[in-house]
């Protein structure tokens, strides 16, 4: 799916419907996170029940009937919750980089913005607006299997998604049409800020803004470890300090690390301080 979701618990979700992995919705029946990757900016309506959304800094409650958008290359953990008896569903919109392209041409009138301070970074809870309302509104008769979406319909509907944060406010302009390759950002920083998620080596190069080929000879610049060696070092040294200044239990320590299961984490313990994990956590 285009929201290249880490979904721990894929089998608890329930896609209602899918079109060209662009507008898509689904119920989803559990409480637990899921870390949201999206290569695309994505509005993300709560057509019922609660989500919550975890920077890390602050949560952003989403209610039923409210919207926020997403930017593109963001991680946050989401939370999906039934609320006043409703199970959560969610619409998602994709903004795709060549949708954006195509809308760049077409509306001339907003290019005028794009040299205009940007929005702030992270997640935007947006305002109540009738158009939002009335978009959302309108992709409900597509919860009917029998209903299959036209082309050129869904097209408008991504037009009009658009429109409606470019009338939320028109600073949306220096985002969304924003084309130039991602900057490079320091490798360092982004490990040590998402070192418990789980990365693959092509994951890492292109949330650093880097060719993969490029991400290699760049990380071997600052360390004598691979990738991986280094995120599990990463992982052992703050799961050691939870535990000894913290007073946390193994349990409580290895998953909120990255670690997937407890003997993978002990064993990965002991290699690195000649100690079992239980030695610190009781000491």
């Amino acid at each position: 799916m285009i929201q290249k979701h880490t979904e721990e618990h894929s089998e608890l979700m329930k896609l209602i419907f899918n079109y060209n992995d662009v507008f898509y919705s689904f119920f989803y029946d559990d409480i637990s996170g899921c870390i949201h990757r999206s290569r695309e900016y994505a509005m993300n309506y709560v057509y019922s029940g609660e989500m919550i959304l975890d920077n890390g800094n602050e949560q952003i409650h989403v209610g039923k009937g409210e919207c926020v958008f997403i930017p593109r290359d963001h991680h946050i953990t989401m939370y999906k919750k039934t609320c006043n008896g409703e199970r959560y569903c969610g619409i998602f919109l994709n903004f795709t980089r060549n949708f954006l392209r195509k809308m760049y041409a077409k509306f001339e009138e907003y290019r005028t913005f794009t040299g205009t301070p940007k929005l702030k970074s992270g997640v935007v809870k947006l305002p109540k607006t009738v158009e939002i309302e009335s978009l959302f509104a309108s992709m409900t008769p597509y919860f009917d299997p029998k209903v299959k979406p036209k082309d050129d319909f869904m097209e408008l509907k991504l037009q009009e998604g658009l429109l409606a944060l470019l009338h939320i406010n028109n600073r949306f302009a220096t985002v969304l049409f924003d084309f130039n390759e991602p900057w490079k950002i320091d490798i360092l920083d982004f490990m040590n800020q998402n070192y418990m998620y789980e990365f693959s080596m092509e994951d890492l190069a292109h949330y650093t803004g880097r060719s993969l080929a490029t991400f290699k000879r760049d990380f071997k610049k600052i360390s004598d470890l691979t990738p991986e060696k280094w995120l599990i070092r990463k992982r052992l040294e703050v799961a050691y300090a939870l535990m000894q200044e913290g007073g946390k239990k193994i349990t409580d320590v290895y998953t909120q690390v990255g670690f997937k299961n407890q003997s993978h984490f002990s064993t990965a313990f002991k290699k690195q301080y000649g100690i079992a994990p239980t030695a610190v956590s009781m000491s």
